[in-house]
């Protein structure tokens, strides 16, 4: 059992997930730590400030460094459980994949979960892992035994130079299993996500989530949308699953988290059913040759994603997570609007 009394370290403190992991764990009056980069930077921070002032729990900030061995030991002290998220989030161009993903995520993971060993005291880690170590794209479907991803599929087809994103989480999770299967102090947690979405507790458009629901709205979309079909899910149900995965003592393994699979022309629908007439929502599907001329060009697509993404159904078994977890998904609908509600109210839909 975790002793409810002590410290709680949730890494990648002002992240769209760990936000609302702190927020939720602070209105229940926890003591919390969070590691940050640089805790001067208000425009990260300041966020976090906010929700501390405004809960019964208490938040304390350490600065810390993926690529920096050492550096989160003196956040983990004293702590008994570690809910570990940080990890950069990058779809579309990456200059320099390996430095800007692999090794912050891996090394990450690896210097964190060190930090663990070393300092000692800790019982349970929780890694934010992502669908995208289950599978890489949708065409991987035909792969499982069942045709549906489950926390038994691993992504075997992703590479540096092929959804470097997806190879990272790959990498990042398998590297907490190897640390975690070599002792038998702390027991290991992965909360798998799909595409997260849902109001943002900050101000920051640098996230793939933001930009996404931006571009659902804002005309950049507005001539269509390419025929793929995504799992999402609300950034509250994640953050909850987090906290449960943390605290619940019988809970063990990967769990995937997704509410739906829909396409991105079903999403836009929800949306114009909310706000028709007030922005340019896509109405139709691209064909898929389009993408083969323009997906390079404006969203850095390759031709091998489009061949392997565009046009493919995906299912995703997400029993566990119900069942272990008790997580009762939110409606995908409210998860969109109040993703663009959220924009509105911070003036975000258009600005850059």
């Amino acid at each position: 059992m975790i002793d409810k009394k002590k410290p709680i370290l949730v890494t990648g403190g002002s992240g769209y997930i760990a936000s609302w992991i702190i927020q939720y764990l602070l209105a229940d009056g926890h003591q919390v730590r969070a590691t940050v980069r640089d805790k001067k930077n208000t425009k990260k921070v300041s966020h976090l400030d906010k929700i501390n002032s405004e809960t019964k729990g208490e938040l304390e900030l350490f600065e810390a460094d993926l690529n920096s061995e050492g550096s989160f030991d003196k956040a983990i002290k004293d702590c008994e459980l570690v809910i570990h998220t940080a990890s950069p989030f990058v779809i579309g161009k990456v200059k320099d994949p390996l430095k800007d993903l692999i090794e912050p995520a891996e090394n990450g993971t690896k210097n964190v979960l060190d930090g663990v060993n070393r300092v000692g005291g800790v019982k349970r880690v929780v890694l934010t892992s992502s669908v995208a170590a289950i599978y890489s794209d949708s065409i991987d479907i035909g792969q499982t035994p069942k045709g549906i991803f489950d926390e038994g599929c691993w992504n075997t087809t992703s590479s540096l130079k092929h959804n470097p994103y997806s190879y990272s989480k790959t990498l990042a999770e398998k590297k907490a299993w190897e640390i975690h299967d070599k002792q038998d102090k702390w027991g290991l947690v992965t909360i798998n996500p799909s595409f997260v979405l849902g109001p943002s507790l900050s101000e920051r458009i640098d996230g793939a989530s933001v930009d996404f629901i931006r571009s659902m709205v804002n005309g950049k979309l507005a001539t269509g949308v390419p025929k793929t079909e995504i799992g999402i899910v609300d950034v509250r149900d994640v953050a909850n699953a987090h906290i449960k995965a943390g605290l619940s003592p019988d809970v063990k393994g990967r769990h995937i988290l997704t509410a739906k699979s829909i396409s991105m022309l079903e999403m836009a629908k929800l949306l114009r059913e909310n706000f028709e007439g007030k922005y340019k929502i896509p109405k139709k599907e691209v064909p898929k040759f389009m993408f083969y001329i323009l997906g390079p060009i404006i969203a850095g697509l390759s031709w091998e994603w489009v061949s392997k993404n565009i046009g493919y159904e995906i299912k995703f078994d997400n029993t566990k997570s119900i069942k272990g977890l008790g997580i009762q998904y939110k409606d995908a609908k409210e998860t969109l609007v109040s993703h663009v509600e959220q924009l509105e109210k911070s003036n975000l839909i258009f600005n850059k």
